[in-house]
């Protein structure tokens, strides 16, 4: 049985994390199999959105505590540790990523799913970042996503209280999309997921994608969005999708989108200053 399975359908990849019987409590397996899996869904053309989720009752209730060894014990080889271990990072990735909370998520379970595109969660399951309790401080770039998700001040509650709070306040915090009950989390990412696959141009969203997010990792002013907004409608306007986009909207019928990212794709230019 692997920590992660992946299951890719019409598609849509579901990445599952998979240690039920421990409440999918993170290990370094886990990290590894969830790096190569981002990685493999990323530059597989027939996977258009990913879906990350966990098995069972919960979604990831933190690091692992049944071994022998505390993984907050001071680590044997201090080049092999990284208090970001999921590389890449899902905001780095090309593909549209959504976590569906389906349970519990504390401590790195939380901070993972932070750095989906979109979190759904369930009503009333646990969440928080509870590093600052256990003696150690949050991880997986929990500063930076936080802050930029909500406001510095949520941040600051949420790493500094390390309290928990339901999928409910999660959404209150404006640090989820949706709660819902735990039974409907994973159908309602599935559908979300599978109309991204069904409708979105993979290239139109490759490049939305990479732009919202390298927007705010590089911090680029209104004026710079704009000109990169520009520069890339050049690229995509006239394009095979642009024009089956707007053919089968005529004709109301599901696009065909032809772009490969793994053939056409260029990183995006560096904005005017």
């Amino acid at each position: 049985m692997s920590d992660v399975t992946v299951d890719i359908s019409k598609g849509v990849a579901v990445l599952t994390l998979n240690r039920p019987d421990h409440l999918n409590a993170y290990t370094a397996d886990m990290g590894r199999l969830l790096s190569e899996a981002y990685r493999d869904c990323d530059a597989d053309d027939d996977v258009r959105a990913i879906v990350l989720t966990g098995a069972g009752s919960a979604f990831c209730v933190g690091a692992d505590f049944s071994g022998n060894i505390s993984p907050f014990d001071t680590p044997t080889d201090d080049s092999a540790f990284s208090a970001s271990p999921i590389d890449p990072a899902a905001f780095e990735l090309r593909k549209p990523v959504i976590a569906a909370l389906n349970g519990h998520a504390i401590g790195i379970g939380l901070t993972i799913a932070l750095q989906a595109d979109i979190r759904i969660v369930a009503q009333d399951a646990k969440y928080g970042v509870v590093q600052v309790r256990r003696g150690v401080i949050p991880d997986c770039m929990s500063h930076w996503t936080l802050t930029h998700l909500a406001t510095l001040g949520v941040a600051a509650e949420i790493l500094l209280t390390g309290r928990t709070f339901t999928g409910t306040e999660a959404v209150e915090l404006g640090i989820a999309n949706r709660a819902l009950p735990a039974e409907r989390v994973l159908d309602h990412a599935l559908e979300m997921a599978r109309d991204i696959a069904a409708h979105v141009a993979p290239m139109s969203a490759a490049l939305c994608k990479r732009l919202l997010w390298d927007s705010v990792i590089h911090g680029y002013t209104p004026r710079q969005v704009a000109s990169l907004e520009t520069a890339l409608h050049h690229r995509v306007m006239g394009s095979a999708d642009a024009r089956e986009g707007v053919s089968a909207f005529l004709d109301r019928r599901p696009p065909r989108f032809s772009s490969r990212l793994s053939a056409n794709w260029t990183a995006l230019p560096d904005p005017e200053p």
